[in-house]
């Protein structure tokens, strides 16, 4: 749950942004405040984890809200005025909306939010050893999205990042990695179930699974989707 105060000098402005909170219950609107002393007040006093602030407030500004509490709260700028967008990301703004706000915006402001304050996932296990012939690299478990085979090589795919041809066969770094969250699919694809976003069938026999860190999807034979699927099954049971 994100602990959010609204601060707006237009009452309108208020109401229009909680209305488009509605559709994210993940968000707790716990006050607002329509001046520069009200808005540091509230502030003070509920300690949120988030500030939907306005830049003009009549005598004072969203800057000196900000200057006058601390910590500083983590914060969407919501404004008219894009003159200020430098500023804004010059105090480490999540994001900068401009009236009137786009739900599309909104909700993507919120989500960036949202990874900031999550907790550091726990590592997976010890690093893991990739050696090429002109470097080696010791990646976190939870950094590998898929292992592919080919031959007495691995295809290892990293998150956002190109992927790297090793030599050591799957087998190997299946011994190395946890199961789960790292599932077998198939004779030649290792996958992290953690992140997995979506498998589509493609027909009878063939499917795509969408991974989060890839671009590409990656193809699965019949056997490999049902297994996967099963998997999946499992964990959210």
């Amino acid at each position: 749950m994100l602990r959010a105060v609204i601060v707006d000098d237009e009452p309108l402005a208020i109401r229009a942004l909680r209305r488009l909170l509605l559709a994210h219950p993940e968000v707790e609107v716990v006050a607002t405040a329509d001046s520069l002393a009200t808005a540091v007040e509230a502030i003070a006093r509920t300690r949120p984890d988030l500030v939907l602030l306005d830049i003009e407030l009549g005598a004072g500004d969203g800057f000196d809200v900000l200057a006058r509490v601390t910590p500083a709260p983590r914060v969407i700028f919501v404004t008219a005025h894009p003159q200020h967008a430098v500023q804004a990301f010059a105090v480490e703004a999540a994001d900068y909306l401009l009236k009137p706000v786009l739900p599309e915006r909104l909700a993507a402001a919120l989500a960036r939010v949202a990874r900031q304050i999550a907790p550091a996932p726990a590592p997976l296990g010890p690093a893991v050893e990739l050696r090429m012939p002109s470097r080696t690299i010791f990646a976190d478990p939870g950094e590998l999205v898929a292992l592919s085979a080919e031959g007495d090589f691995t295809r290892v795919h990293l998150a956002d990042q190109p992927a790297l041809l090793i030599l050591r066969t799957l087998s190997h770094f299946e011994t190395l990695l946890p199961a789960p969250p790292f599932l077998r699919a198939g004779r030649s694809l290792l996958l992290n179930l953690q992140r997995v976003r979506r498998v589509e069938a493609e027909g009878r026999n063939l499917a795509h699974v969408t991974m989060e860190g890839l671009e590409a999807r990656l193809p699965l034979g019949r056997v490999a989707a049902a297994r996967l699927r099963g998997a999946l099954a499992g964990r959210a049971g």
